[in-house]
């Protein structure tokens, strides 16, 4: 007799096991299933974002981060010291620590929880059938009355760079440099590949970035896309634009590049590349062909708002799904088909999902962008604000960027916003819980903020939004179209 459970969940990432568990909390019977083993053989749960992804790599850019500091700011604070090095695998065991601990804690938490943990594949039969096939080899078939399809994504590969095993590498390769790179370079100027290069560039690597688009971040507020490119060019990142990739030659320690740009054929050679183009959502192996369940072209499942796909009982979420490739997303779409499979009436809200880029300084976004507002024809007020100008900034020397919030010309009611600068990510979300409740700016101007807080610059933008900021010059405002 085969296994039955009420909600048998394919994936354990951040999606994947955020569903089992509130599954579980809602009394379904659950198991989740991943195929995912760590360095030393044994299956975890966590998925690319604990493993290979989110984590670790903001675990190399806080290691990367500190040394910088210390290099090159602590004197500004009186503070004097000795030769500053780096160990660098003492950088990356503690970044496999990091990882092993929270892999760990999503363990405790199934058992905590009642969730059956099964380490090795899925795949999705009709009927809502699952084959699960372990390590071993030996397959067996699970029931449910529900299946989620939470297997997220992987890196995507480009014909003209094929990885090697340590001379080009994608972002997992990334992860795992046991030395500076003297020559690095990263094929992408996206999150991964500006984060990755931003990690070796702290470090002492010369690192140069091809972006094969002709505009940098360019599904990002562009105010915030300027700034960003010439901080991070400061910084000593050389960013290439409009630089297409054509081939690649691995001659002993390093790799000779070939790409194209507006002045034709050309050759540059690294001791290190990394391949950060995007990703794609994983589905090999998924789907058996009578599972009922469409996908389109990329490769993304068929869902709708709520994540069920066209075969009753059958949910899929996060990378597979069509939307930003974002954990946060992922876990929170897990959420939501939990508690509607438990029969309650839960959804999402789409257009307040933030995202973040944890380069130094960071950058952070939610809603519109007023590129996109623009091509609308739509009405607003912008205000903005710079972190120079904010106290706390200056009594940290971290006064880079600016906050940025977009409203609604006749409303009042906030579109968008657009953050540049120390804690970006952190700032951003108190905007988007404000947008959640559809607060105007002028409802946050009239809140009280701690000072001195950097979250004061958010008080400002939205004061600014109506011409009221205090701590800077007011320009007569002008309505944008």
């Amino acid at each position: 007799m085969s296994k039955q459970f009420d909600v048998v969940v394919i994936g354990g990432g951040p999606g994947g096991y955020v569903a089992a568990i509130r599954c579980a909390q809602l009394g379904l019977s659950t198991a989740c299933i991943d195929k995912w083993v760590n360095k030393e053989g044994k299956g975890v749960f966590g998925g690319t974002c604990l493993n290979v992804g989110c984590i670790p790599s903001k675990a190399l850019l806080d290691s990367t981060h500190k040394y910088e500091e210390a290099h090159e700011k602590f004197a500004l604070h009186g503070i004097t010291m000795g030769e500053v090095k780096m160990d660098v695998p003492a950088m990356v065991q503690r970044k496999d620590q990091i990882v092993k601990n929270l892999t760990m804690g999503v363990a405790t938490l199934f058992k905590a929880n009642g969730v059956t943990a099964l380490e090795g594949t899925g795949k999705l039969l009709a009927g809502r059938k699952v084959e699960f096939t372990n390590h071993a080899g030996v397959s067996e078939i699970i029931e449910a009355e529900n299946v989620i399809l939470a297997t997220g994504s992987v890196p995507v590969e480009i014909p003209p760079t094929p990885l090697t095993d340590n001379i080009i590498v994608d972002s997992t390769g990334a992860l795992e440099f046991t030395e500076v790179p003297k020559r690095l370079g990263v094929i992408g100027a996206g999150v991964i590949g500006l984060e990755l290069g931003s990690v070796w560039n702290r470090l002492g690597s010369e690192v140069v970035v091809l972006e094969a688009q002709d505009s940098f971040l360019h599904t990002v507020d562009q105010a915030v896309a300027k700034e960003a490119k010439k901080l991070l060019t400061k910084q000593g990142l050389d960013i290439r634009i409009g630089a297409r990739v054509t081939g690649s030659e691995v001659n002993g320690d390093e790799v000779t590049v070939t790409y194209q740009d507006s002045e034709g054929e050309q050759k540059i050679t690294f001791d290190k590349l990394i391949v950060a183009v995007g990703r794609r959502p994983y589905t090999e192996g998924l789907l058996a062909g009578d599972s009922g369940v469409n996908m389109d072209e990329r490769g993304f499942l068929f869902v709708n708002h709520y994540c069920s796909t066209d075969a009753p009982g059958i949910w899929a979420i996060g990378d597979v799904v069509r939307g930003p490739m974002l954990a946060h997303k992922a876990s929170e779409e897990g959420v939501m088909v939990a508690e509607r499979i438990a029969g309650h009436k839960a959804q999402l809200n789409y257009d307040v999902v933030p995202s973040v880029i944890y380069t130094s300084p960071e950058i952070a976004s939610v809603g519109h962008t007023e590129e996109q507002l623009k091509a609308n024809g739509e009405s607003y007020n912008v205000g903005m604000f710079p972190f120079a100008a904010n106290g706390r900034a200056m009594a940290s020397t971290d006064t880079e960027g600016f906050v940025k919030i977009i409203a609604d010309a006749e409303t009042d009611r906030i579109l968008g916003a657009h953050i540049i600068g120390p804690n970006a990510g952190d700032l951003c979300q108190q905007i988007v819980i404000a947008m959640e409740f559809g607060s105007s700016a002028e409802d946050i101007g009239m809140m009280v903020f701690a000072h001195p807080t950097i979250s004061e610059t958010v008080h400002e933008a939205a004061l600014a939004v109506n011409n009221s900021a205090i701590h800077k010059a007011n320009r007569k405002p002008k309505k944008k179209k």
